[in-house]
């Protein structure tokens, strides 16, 4: 059996890896370590949390003491890093508290799996640590073709005929990092040690940075969630600046399915890009979102237009982020399977049909959930 923890595996994107690989792997113990912050919700795995082969760890990336014992406790055979703070905004307001759960939390995970793998006779070998990073830290690309123009290819994920990019060039794996905000900063600080380790002691690294990921079970701070909610409640839906701002999505199941992928068949030492080609301004993706929650909500398309605000631009505000990804396809075999107007509608359906989940995370009484659910079990 392989042991492995997944970190932040409460979170968005976490728990859609934690449900697939305990799903997909009944033969892996999956141990699901997550601080529960504020994005942190044991409700996204309700489905499989009586499954015999997953266990939950409430716990700091940031306890190196927490980390080896977990380490030697369930003799973890491979690590899947997703635990970051994450929210741009966050990170411009408190930029201490990402320097230490990115950079500081990555370290203590790495030495701790150094030294417990460096302890077993077979050393490295079968181990794995694979880290989870942003496109951010590229910094950004310049839109030198703010009309649009034919994309260079197409994937499912892509948005369907009047697919566009907004430049000729893409964030590619030999990109120089080149981060802006102390979020992206603090990534790429966390993706120069992993390959450090990976350089100096040999630890089997991987590491990949993704593109902006979108579906169900998203904290509603973020773009989508949030103005799904704004608009169920007629609110305000702020906007940055003009709305001209260019993210590629990617559908967290797609992105899911790559990280299995990458984990049990990519390339020690490598990077892999996770992108779609799907790049969207801002205010167009926020056009779509109107027009589809008006419409399931019974209104009338486009009613909630008026409900755009205008807002002043954040300070290092990147302009255009856009994956090539041709490595991971062309290594492994891997694209977006979904397509954007399905994914989009999908991850719309959701959230409208989970209105509980919302609920109890914006009034916070889901942080209860874990003291319900777990407070008398012991550690498995």
């Amino acid at each position: 059996m392989k042991n492995i923890i997944i970190t932040g595996g409460a979170g968005f994107i976490g728990s859609h890896v934690v449900r697939l690989f305990v799903n997909k792997y009944p033969e892996y113990h999956i141990i699901n370590l997550d601080k529960l912050t504020y994005a942190g919700n044991l409700a996204n795995l309700k489905d499989i949390e009586d499954k015999p082969n997953y266990t939950f760890v409430k716990g700091d990336i940031c306890d190196f003491d927490l980390m080896l014992k977990l380490m030697q406790d369930y003799k973890v055979d491979g690590i899947i890093h997703l635990a970051a703070e994450s929210h741009v905004d966050r990170s411009i307001k408190d930029p201490f508290t990402f320097a230490h759960t990115n950079v500081m939390g990555t370290l203590s995970l790495l030495q701790a799996a150094k030294i417990y793998w460096e302890s077993l006779p077979e050393g490295y070998e079968g181990k794995r640590f694979y880290h989870i990073s942003t496109d951010e830290v590229y910094g950004a690309l310049q839109m030198t073709h703010p009309e649009g123009i034919p994309a260079p290819f197409t994937t499912k994920a892509s948005s369907g005929k009047n697919h566009e990019a907004y430049g000729e060039e893409f964030f590619v794996e030999t990109t120089k990092y080149n981060p802006h905000s102390p979020y992206s900063a603090s990534k790429a600080s966390s993706d120069h040690f992993v390959r450090a380790f990976h350089d100096t002691y040999g630890m089997p690294t991987i590491v990949t940075n993704c593109s902006n990921n979108y579906g169900p079970y998203q904290f509603p701070e973020k773009l989508i969630p949030l103005f799904i909610n704004n608009i169920r409640h007629r609110k305000p839906l702020p906007v940055y600046g003009k709305g001209e701002n260019v993210r590629d999505w990617l559908y967290v199941v797609d992105h899911a399915r790559a990280i299995d992928m990458i984990f049990h068949k990519g390339k020690i030492a490598e990077t892999y890009n996770i992108g779609g080609f799907n790049e969207w301004k801002n205010i167009d993706l926020i056009e779509v979102i109107i027009k589809t929650v008006d419409r399931l909500l019974g209104r009338p398309e486009g009613a909630s237009e008026k409900l755009i605000t205008y807002v002043a631009d954040r300070a290092g505000h990147d302009l255009r982020y856009a994956i090539d990804p041709a490595k991971i396809h062309a290594e492994l075999g891997w694209l977006p399977e979904t397509r954007f107007a399905d994914g989009i509608g999908q991850t719309i359906d959701w959230y409208l049909a989970n209105r509980p989940w919302w609920e109890e995370i914006i009034s916070g009484e889901y942080q209860t959930y874990y003291a319900r659910m777990y407070g008398d079990r012991p550690m498995a």
